[in-house]
């Protein structure tokens, strides 16, 4: 049976309502007890977990990583996923190296982020000019930068003599790297402006109903493209912090696996594939239990392929409870 509301819409039964509405809440807080049991078991099974010097190394291995996950949670909220993030962070890093080399280490580390930026307005101009699917448009622009890089670095390391170059990657304040203190900066004003902002606003409609936000006075195509161009820009940074670290350029670099290692921290984090939902938070979440499994599953020596299986189960866990959520709500 069903009951009518005083306005006489039609609702569900209580029991469905009271399971949909489990579903809704499982996935805007699940993750933070996820997160807070993941970390109490590991302090309790490994000594070493909750060592400063293993705490400060989580921070700056997935530092780079955050970045793009970071910037990745804009474009995937608008509705659309850039696959050219681990080509791009490869691509940064070479140009930085080789830039480096000839022109000093501040101009490398500019001429880095600025190719990093160039790709990402490329694929905006792909997917609002051209409009080409995002998933094709930068699955194919993924293989040309990390051709390109392959091209410019003549399938070889290139490496930067001068130690200013590592400074970056290598250099700290506060006891924190470098790296630590650009993805901090990046998230909480990635945060503020997706929270508090009208641009915010402007990013969380296109995803949910880009039609309707048109209608309103949002310039959809704009939007999109910014959230592009800011990925390209993180994933640069992200790919000059790693090659600063080690004073090394390298085309084979990132990937798809660091990609994916990004998209992964926004899945489990809570924000919807399909765009619409999500915050930065729920990403740092989702990124600090990737980085919890990854230390943990090495400090307690269980072989890395249940890693990869526990991993994936928990990618499926969460994208079946966001489509159960968004289907209670049709």
């Amino acid at each position: 049976m069903t009951s009518e509301t005083a306005a006489g819409a039609v609702q569900p039964p209580g029991g469905v309502m009271q399971r949909f509405g489990g579903l809704n809440r499982m996935r805007d807080y699940g993750i933070v007890a996820s997160f807070v049991v993941l970390f109490g078991v590991l302090a309790v099974w490994s000594p070493v977990f909750l060592a400063p010097t293993n705490m400060l190394n989580i921070l700056d291995q997935w530092a780079p990583v955050g970045l793009i996950a970071v910037a990745a949670t804009l474009v995937i909220i608008t509705g659309n996923l850039d696959l050219s993030t681990g080509a791009v962070f490869a691509f940064s890093g070479v140009v930085a190296a080789l830039t480096a080399q000839s022109a000093g280490p501040l101009v490398g580390v500019l001429a880095g982020v600025l190719a990093g930026v160039l790709c990402g307005t490329v694929n905006a101009l792909l997917v609002t000019v051209g409009r080409i699917n995002a998933f094709m448009a930068t699955l194919a622009t993924s293989i040309i930068v990390g051709g390109t890089a392959t091209l410019a670095a003549d399938a070889k390391l290139i490496t930067v003599s001068d130690p200013a170059f590592s400074t970056l990657g290598s250099g700290s304040l506060l006891g924190l790297k470098y790296s630590v203190w650009c993805f901090a900066v990046f998230a909480l004003v990635c945060g503020f402006v997706l929270a508090r902002t009208r641009a915010g606003r402007a990013i969380y409609a296109t995803g949910g109903n880009a039609e309707a936000a048109t209608l309103s006075g949002i310039r959809v195509s704009w939007v999109r493209a910014a959230t592009f161009v800011v990925s390209g820009g993180a994933a640069a940074l992200a790919g000059v912090i790693v090659a600063s670290r080690v004073s090394t350029g390298q085309a084979d670099a990132g990937g798809l696996t660091l990609t994916f290692q990004a998209i992964t921290a926004v899945v489990i984090g809570g924000t919807s594939i399909l765009g619409g939902q999500g915050a930065i938070w729920r990403t740092i979440l989702g990124l600090g239990i990737l980085a919890m499994i990854d230390n943990g599953f090495n400090l307690l020596g269980v072989d890395a392929l249940y890693q990869t299986i526990f991993t994936g189960a928990i990618i499926l866990a969460a994208v079946a409870v966001d489509a159960w959520a968004r289907k209670s709500r049709q």
